[in-house]
C-alpha cells in the first residue's frame, strides 16, 4: 500500500474520530441527565411512581420500585424541579445540576379524612352540603370563564372539603393529584394541590400546588384546530404572556403599559433586573398596574426580593399577589410553557 494511500486513509480516520468526539460533545452538552431517589422522610424508605417534572410543562418522569429517577434538565435548567406523589407535599428543588445525585425527601400529607366538616353551630346535611362547598371550590380552583364551562373535575370524591362556619372559611385537600378534563383547550391535567382556602368574608383566597399535564392526542384536525382558537385567546393577555413579553422588553408593541397606581408610566430599567442570562426579576417596592390595550386591568404586590421570571414565561408564583384581570385566569385558562402562538400575532388584541 502505497504512502499516499496510508495517508489517506489516516485523514478519513482521523476526521471520523474528530467527528465522533464532537458528537459526544455535544450530547452531553446538551443532554443534562439528573439522577436522584425519592424516599419517605418519616421511614427513609423508596417511594415508587412518584412524579418528577418542571411545573406547567410537558416534561416529566416517573420514580421505579427503588424510587430511582433520571431526567433531561437540559430545556428548563432556570426552573426549579418539581417532585409529587401520592399521599405526600410537593417538594421544588431549585439550583439544579447534572453533576450531583440528589435524594429527596417528601414529607407525607396528613389531614382528617371524611366527609364535610363543619366547625360552629352548622350542622353538616351531608351530600347537600358538599355539593354547595364543592361547587364554591370548583369556581375558585377552574374559575368562571367560558373556558371552565368544559372543564371537569373526574375525581371529585378524592377531595376533602373542610368548612368553618365561624369565619366563613373553606379548605380543601387532596392526597391524590385532582384530574381534570379540559375539553376547551385539549388537556388532561393533574394538579397536585398543597393548599386552598377560601373565604368570601374576607375576600381572600389563596391555592397552590403544581401542574402536569399532556394534551388530547385522540383528537383530529378539526378538534385540534377549534383547540388552537381557544388557546390563542386564552394565551393573549395571560400572564405567561405577560411575562414573555417583559423578557423580551416589547411591552408596549404588544399593547402592555405598566404604571405605578397614580398611572405614572415605568420604565423597563425600573422595574427590571438581569442577573444572569437566565434569569430576570421584576422587582418594584408597592403596587404595579398593567394595563393590556388600555383596558384589561391587573394589580400586582410582589415580595421584597422581586419575581424570578425566564424567557418560557415561568415566574415564581409564591412571590406574588394578582388583583384584576389577570387574576380571573384559573386552572381552565391555564396553559403549558411549551404552548407558542404560530404566525405573527405578537400583538393581538383580546
Amino acid at each position: 500500500m502505497s504512502r499516499s494511500l496510508n495517508q489517506a486513509i489516516y485523514d478519513v480516520m482521523k476526521k471520523c474520530l474528530i467527528s465522533i468526539l464532537l458528537i459526544s460533545v455535544c450530547s452531553s452538552a446538551y443532554n443534562q441527565i439528573l439522577k436522584g431517589t425519592i424516599q419517605d422522610q418519616s421511614t427513609t424508605m423508596s417511594v415508587n411512581f412518584a412524579t418528577v417534572y418542571f411545573n406547567g410543562t410537558f416534561v416529566g418522569t416517573h420514580s421505579d420500585q427503588n424510587g430511582y429517577f433520571e431526567l433531561d434538565i437540559s430545556k428548563y435548567k432556570s426552573m426549579p424541579l418539581t417532585v409529587s406523589a401520592l399521599g405526600y407535599y410537593t417538594v421544588t428543588i431549585s439550583d439544579l445540576s447534572s453533576d450531583k445525585y440528589y435524594r429527596i425527601l417528601l414529607v407525607p400529607k396528613v389531614f382528617e379524612l371524611g366527609e364535610v366538616l363543619v366547625k360552629g353551630k352548622a350542622k353538616l346535611k351531608a351530600r347537600k352540603e358538599k355539593s354547595v362547598y364543592l361547587k364554591s371550590f370548583s369556581n375558585d380552583f377552574l374559575g368562571t370563564t367560558v373556558n371552565a364551562q368544559k372543564c371537569k373535575i373526574t375525581n371529585e370524591n378524592d377531595i376533602i372539603l373542610k368548612y368553618d362556619a365561624v369565619n366563613d372559611t373553606l379548605k380543601a385537600f387532596s392526597s391524590t393529584p385532582i384530574l381534570i378534563e379540559n375539553k376547551a383547550l385539549g388537556y388532561k391535567i393533574s394538579y397536585f394541590l398543597d393548599k386552598f382556602e377560601l373565604s368570601k368574608k374576607k375576600n381572600y383566597l389563596s391555592y397552590s400546588g403544581s401542574v402536569f399535564s399532556q394534551e388530547d392526542l385522540t383528537a383530529d384536525t378539526s378538534q385540534k384546530e377549534k383547540y388552537e382558537k381557544k388557546r390563542i385567546t386564552a394565551y393573549f393577555g395571560s400572564r405567561m404572556h405577560f411575562f414573555r413579553t417583559l423578557w423580551l422588553n416589547n411591552l408596549e408593541s404588544t399593547g402592555y403599559s405598566i404604571s405605578d397606581t397614580a398611572h405614572n408610566k415605568l420604565r423597563y430599567t425600573d422595574i427590571v433586573v438581569q442577573r444572569d442570562s437566565l434569569i430576570k426579576y421584576l422587582k418594584y417596592r408597592g403596587k404595579l398596574l398593567i394595563t393590556y390595550h388600555k383596558r384589561a386591568v391587573t394589580y400586582v404586590v410582589m415580595s421584597k426580593d422581586g419575581v424570578s421570571f425566564d424567557k418560557n414565561g415561568y415566574f415564581d408564583a409564591n412571590a406574588i399577589k394578582w388583583d384584576g384581570e389577570m387574576a380571573k385566569h384559573r386552572i381552565a385558562d391555564w396553559l403549558p410553557l411549551e404552548y407558542s402562538v404560530k404566525g405573527k400575532q405578537i400583538g393581538r388584541k383580546q
